[in-house]
């Protein structure tokens, strides 16, 4: 099933990519989407090396949810600095030195002596993927302004790529390398894509600065981002990214502990969840151009929520297998969300009010692993999936009453 999913994806991604090619462009699209496999990837990845951690350090699930959720809060801190430095000095030196904190952060988080010293490299990831995060979407808006949809589905697709392979690769690994060894591989990748990227990326123009007061600067956001389309799209995707962290936190622990299912196994089948959500990434982005976005959000959301109701009732590994497939498509929502509420934003406050919005709602989202750590050290780790589905079918609800975007109606 896996290989299936993975020929049809290569499929899909070759039709997509056609139209993205030419002008220099296609390496600058390469150098930004293997970033964002590895940056993604490497995040991913420690879920599955927390059993190792866990020993490492002495903690229980908590405290290991509670890491997580340092990664993603400082991530979601760093996306309105990360705005408002690409206002200044450029979406391309924001992007630069994102994976140059990547590549220090992971390499100082493998080395960690003590708990405390991980938490705080923990935390440099987050400024390190915080960065990279909206810094990707505008910057791909302005090399691709006719087909941005496209590229970011692309890019999406690629970093989903990234969660499903590093994933196994790690789970493969970590028994003979240990959780350390396995995690400092990432180093010389990244440094690599750096070098990459500088070398590639074009610098983009940076919005004229203007001589307003930092007062009515600040109006202008706050106008950005009570707009009704943006507050429902970010209303959410807030809930979506909430499951998405409480789902991947904890599903490789979940298989392990509550389904009987090896380490090994447990890897490959967290690896389809991002196979399948790279598939519906490349989909839904090119979906939107047929059939709108509010259709195909509401779809996708829709049909990721009996997978996540009916899992804790399932035992065997091919409907586990199945259902987690199905579970990946909710994966698709991101690129269609990003390029709706960037396009909803106006243009001279685009990229602090994007900045801003993801600070805001990553924050909120990254409580998603400290819920589930809670109740499953509580003994309801089943509960805690099918809230998980559950708070999905509001999403699906909040998108239905999406507007369209002006160049829809």
């Amino acid at each position: 099933m896996l290989v299936t999913i993975a020929v049809r994806l290569k499929e899909r991604i070759v039709h997509a990519i056609a139209p993205l090619r030419g002008d220099g462009r296609g390496w600058a699209l390469v150098a930004i989407a293997v970033g964002w496999l590895l940056i993604l990837g490497t995040r991913i990845t420690i879920p599955v090396l927390l059993p190792g951690i866990k020993a490492t350090f002495d903690i229980d699930n908590a405290t290991a949810g509670f890491t997580i959720t340092v990664i993603w809060a400082v991530y979601g801190l760093s996306q309105f600095p990360a705005g408002l430095l690409s206002n200044r000095i450029g979406d391309r030196k924001v992007l630069l030195a994102s994976l140059a904190v990547m590549t220090l952060s992971i390499a100082a988080l493998a080395a960690a002596p003590l708990f405390g010293v991980f938490l705080v490299t923990a935390a440099l990831v987050g400024v390190g993927n915080g960065l990279y995060g909206p810094t990707r979407g505008t910057l791909l808006s302005s090399i691709y302004p006719d087909n941005d949809s496209a590229a970011i589905g692309f890019t999406l697709a690629v970093g989903s790529l990234g969660a499903a392979a590093l994933p196994i690769l790690a789970g493969a690994a970590v028994g003979r390398l240990g959780w350390r060894v396995t995690i400092a591989c990432a180093v010389p990748l990244l440094f690599a894509t750096t070098v990459l990227a500088w070398r590639v990326v074009p610098t983009t123009a940076i919005p004229a600065a203007t001589e307003s007061s930092p007062r009515r600067r600040f109006r202008g956001l706050l106008s950005a981002i009570s707009r009704r389309r943006v507050v429902l799209g970010v209303g959410g995707k807030t809930i979506r990214v909430f499951v998405f962290q409480g789902l991947t936190a904890f599903l490789p622990t979940y298989l392990i502990t509550v389904k009987g299912i090896d380490e090994v196994t447990a890897s490959v089948l967290f690896a389809t969840l991002f196979v399948s959500g790279a598939a519906a990434q490349v989909g839904g982005g090119r979906a939107v151009t047929r059939y709108g976005n509010r259709l195909v959000l509401v779809a996708l959301a829709a049909v990721s929520v009996l997978p996540l109701l009916a899992l804790p009732f399932l035992s065997g590994l091919v409907p586990i297998t199945v259902v987690i497939v199905l579970a990946g498509i909710q994966l698709g929502i991101a690129p269609v969300t990003n390029t709706y509420i960037i396009n909803a934003l106006p243009p001279a406050d685009r990229n602090g009010a994007w900045g801003l919005l993801r600070t805001g709602y990553f924050l909120i989202a990254s409580t998603g692993s400290v819920f589930v750590g809670v109740l499953a050290d509580e003994g309801y780790f089943d509960g805690a999936v099918l809230i998980l589905g559950g708070l999905l079918a509001v999403v699906a609800i909040i998108f239905a009453f999406l507007p369209g975007l002006p160049r829809e109606e």
